[in-house]
C-alpha cells in the first residue's frame, strides 16, 4: 500500500477523534440513545480520493456495500478508485482496498495475487484475462503479461452516473461477503464474477496483504476492453442506444445472492438487451475441495481442454479472428464454459406455448424448438432451453470428450390479453387458462436485486426482481425461480408475483417469511414513493401482502438488519432528494427519513452496533472536510 494510503487511514482516524459527534442531539456517546431520530454521526474517508479529477478523483461513483457482522467490515464497490474498500465498522475507518494491477489506491503496488495453484489457461478473449488471473504462460498482445495479478476493474468508463448510462460497462458492481466472512464475491464490468479469499487477507500487518484471487467466473461475453475493438462503439450505444450494439456483449454482472446452505450463487447480468441470471455452484470453491477445476470454476478436465480457449459460446471479434455468425443450433463458435454453472434464465421475450412444453419441463420454450439464448443475442452460453448443452455439438462438451451441462430457460410468461401472469408449475391450477396469448416475459427495464428464501421442505428458491414484466412502465414483477439443484434440466420460474405502481428493484429478508420489495424509478419514469412488505407461503409460491408503505420509496439497495429488527433503505429517488429511508420490520410501519446525498444509492448496516453506512459522493453532507473528496456516512439513533 502506498505510503499516501496510509496517510488517508490517519488523517481519517484523527477527523473521527476531533469531530466526535458534539453537534448531533445525545452526544458524545452517540448511537447509544434513542429519545431522538437517526442522524449522520460522523464522515469516512475512502482511500485515495481527492477532488482534482479522475481517476482518483472524488468518490463519486460507487455501487453495491456489504457489511461482514463476524469480522466487523464493510466492503464498497469503488468505481472510481477501481478497488473495494475496507472499513472498520467499529472504529469507523478504511483498513484497506482490494484492488488489481489497474487500480488507483496503489497503482497495481498492493493488486491482488491469483492463487498459485490455478491451473494455466488459453483465452482469446483478453477481457476475461485482463479482468482475471493472468498465470504463465499466459501473453495478451495488448501488453498484460504472466505477472500472476489480478487484472482488475474496469472502474467508472467516462465517469458513469446514471445519466449518460455508462454503468453497464462499469465495475465494481454487486458484492457480498459470505456469512462466515471468508470470501468476497464480485461482479465486474467485463460480464464475469471475482471471487476474493478473504482467509488470506491479514490485516494486522502494515500494509496489509491483499486477498487472493481464487476464481474469475464469466456468466456471459465482455465487451472487448483491451482489444482491439474496444468499447468506444458500446460506449456510444449506451449513450442513445440503449447498448445494442453487438460489440457491448453482456455487459456488467451485477446484483447477487447467495445461497449459504446450497453454496450457491445468483448473479444477473441485467442490462443488456436480453438480461439474464446465472447460477454458479460454489460449493468446492468455499470449500477448497475437489479438482483445480473445481475448486476454481476452470472449464477444463485435463490439459487438452486448458488449451482450448476459456469463455462461453457465441461470436468473437473479427479483429480476433473469431466467427461473428449468431448461434443456432448444431453451429456457431463455441468454447470451454466454466464447469460450476448450474444454469440461466433469459429473459429475451422467446417462445410461445402454442408449440407445446417440453415433457416435464414446465417453462416456456416452444416445444425445445427454441435456441437458448435468442439468436438475436448469440452471445452467451449455448444450448437449446430445456435440453443438456451435450445435446449440440461443440457446446457444453470439452475437447476431450468430457460434458457438463449449462441448461438454460425463458422466463416466466404473461398473458397478453389480460395481463396476469401464467402458472409454469406443472400440475398447478392455472387462471386464466394457457393460451397462445402467454409470451415469453421480457425485461424492458432489466433485472433488479434478488435473495434467497428457504421451503419448509428445505428447497432453496431465487427471488428475482424484474422492473418492468411488460413494456408498462409500472408494472414489475418479482419472480421465484427454482434452481432445481442435481436436475439435468437446470432451473426454471415457478411463480411470478405482480408488483403494480412499481418497479421492483430489490428485495430483501426480513423476520420469518416476510420480504421487504424496493420500488425504484428508471429510465426517466419517475413514481411517487411505494414499498411493499409481503409473506411467502412455506412453499414460496405464493404470499400475503402485509403492509403497503407509501412515505418511502425510489430505492436501490435496501438492507435488513436483524440488531434492531429494522429495515434500511437507500431512497436516492426521494422527491425531496435522497434519503436513508426506515421501517419497522416488527410492525411493518415507516419510521423516519433522513437525508443523504445525491444518488446514495447503496447502504449496509452492522447489526453489533446499529450503525448504517451509507456511501455519499462529494458535496456538503460529507462536510467538513471531505465535502470535495465523497465520503462515506455513518447514521445512527440517538
Amino acid at each position: 500500500m502506498k505510503p499516501s494510503i496510509l496517510l488517508t487511514m490517519l488523517l481519517t482516524a484523527l477527523f473521527v477523534i476531533a469531530s466526535g459527534c458534539g453537534n448531533v442531539a445525545g452526544c458524545p456517546t452517540c448511537g447509544t440513545t434513542t429519545a431522538d431520530g437517526y442522524a449522520d454521526i460522523v464522515n469516512i474517508a475512502v482511500p485515495e480520493h481527492n477532488p482534482t479529477g479522475e481517476p482518483g478523483g472524488p468518490f463519486n461513483s460507487f455501487d453495491i456495500s456489504w457489511v461482514d457482522p463476524v469480522h466487523h467490515l464493510l466492503y464498497v464497490s469503488d468505481r472510481i478508485g477501481l478497488d473495494i474498500p475496507v472499513i472498520d465498522t467499529i472504529n469507523n475507518v478504511a483498513v484497506n482496498a482490494i484492488q488489481g494491477f489497474n487500480s488507483i489506491a496503489g497503482a497495481g503496488f498492493q493488486a491482488s495475487m491469483c492463487d498459485p495453484s490455478i491451473p494455466p489457461i488459453v483465452d482469446v478473449f483478453g477481457n476475461f484475462t485482463r479482468f482475471g488471473c493472468r498465470n504463465k504462460p499466459f501473453q495478451l498482445a495488448s501488453g498484460f503479461g504472466p505477472n500472476g495479478f489480478f487484472g482488475g476493474f474496469p472502474g467508472a468508463q467516462c465517469c458513469a452516473s446514471r445519466a449518460n448510462g455508462v454503468n453497464p460497462m462499469s465495475g465494481p458492481d454487486g458484492l457480498l461477503v459470505t456469512p462466515d466472512g471468508n470470501f468476497l464475491f464480485v461482479g465486474n464490468g467485463s460480464a464475469s464474477v471475482v471471487v476474493f479469499d478473504l482467509t488470506t487477507m491479514d490485516l494486522t500487518k502494515s500494509p496489509p496483504t491483499p486477498p487472493n484471487v481464487i476464481a474469475t467466473i464469466p456468466t456471459g461475453v465482455s465487451a472487448d476492453y483491451d482489444g482491439p475493438t474496444g468499447i468506444a462503439g458500446c460506449v456510444a450505444s449506451w449513450n442513445g442506444e440503449a447498448g445494442s450494439a453487438a460489440d457491448c456483449g453482456d455487459d456488467r454482472a451485477d446484483e447477487m445472492a447467495y445461497d449459504p446452505v446450497h453454496k450457491v450463487l445468483g448473479v444477473i447480468n441485467g442490462d443488456p438487451g436480453l438480461p439474464l441470471v446465472t447460477f454458479i455452484d460454489m460449493s468446492h470453491i468455499v470449500s477448497k475441495t475437489g479438482t483445480p477445476a473445481q475448486q476454481h470454476c476452470l472449464p477444463g478436465v485435463n490439459a487438452t481442454d486448458n488449451a482450448t480457449p476459456y469463455g462461453p459460446s457465441g461470436p468473437g471479434f473479427p479483429s480476433q479472428g473469431l466467427s461473428t455468425a449468431p448461434l443456432t443450433p448444431g453451429a456457431g463458435t463455441s468454447f470451454n464454459p466454466p464447469s460450476c454453472i448450474i444454469g440461466q434464465i433469459y429473459y429475451d421475450g422467446a417462445g410461445s406455448l402454442g408449440a407445446g412444453l417440453n415433457p416435464g419441463i414446465p417453462v416456456d420454450t416452444n416445444g425445445g424448438a427454441f435456441p437458448c439464448p435468442d439468436p438475436s443475442n448469440p452471445q452467451t452460453f449455448g444450448g437449446v432451453s430445456g435440453s443438456a448443452a451435450t445435446g449440440i455439438p461443440g457446446i457444453g462438451t470439452t475437447p476431450s470428450g468430457g460434458s457438463y451441462t449449462i441448461p438454460c430457460h425463458h422466463a416466466p410468461i404473461l398473458d397478453q390479453a389480460t395481463g396476469a401472469f401464467c402458472n409454469q408449475a406443472t400440475g398447478a391450477p392455472i387462471t386464466p387458462p394457457l393460451t397462445d396469448t402467454c409470451l415469453g416475459s421480457i425485461a424492458p427495464a432489466g433485472l433488479g436485486g434478488n435473495a434467497w428464501f428457504q421451503t419448509a421442505t428445505g428447497n432453496s428458491l431465487f427471488l428475482q426482481t424484474n422492473l418492468n414484466a411488460i413494456p408498462v412502465t409500472n408494472i414489475g414483477s418479482v419472480d421465484v425461480i427454482d434452481p432445481r439443484l442435481g436436475n439435468p434440466n437446470g432451473p426454471v420460474v415457478v411463480a411470478s408475483f405482480v408488483t403494480p405502481n412499481c418497479m421492483p428493484a430489490s428485495v430483501v429478508q426480513g423476520p420469518g417469511n416476510n420480504f421487504l420489495v424496493g420500488c425504484g424509478d428508471h429510465d426517466g419514469e419517475a413514481f411517487p414513493p411505494n414499498m411493499y412488505v409481503i409473506k411467502l407461503a412455506p412453499d414460496g409460491l405464493s404470499f400475503t401482502l402485509l403492509a403497503t408503505i407509501n412515505q418511502v420509496g425510489g430505492v436501490d439497495e435496501i438492507w435488513y438488519n436483524p440488531g434492531d429488527n429494522k429495515y434500511y433503505l437507500a431512497a436516492r429517488d426521494m422527491p425531496n432528494g435522497s434519503q436513508m429511508g426506515v421501517i419497522d420490520a416488527a410492525t411493518n410501519t415507516w419510521l423516519q427519513n433522513v437525508p443523504t446525498n445525491s444518488n446514495s444509492h447503496s447502504i449496509a448496516v452492522d447489526p453489533s452496533n446499529n450503525h448504517a453506512f451509507v456511501p455519499m459522493q462529494s458535496g456538503a453532507p460529507c462536510a467538513p472536510s471531505l465535502s470535495s473528496n465523497g465520503c462515506v456516512g455513518v447514521f445512527a439513533q440517538q
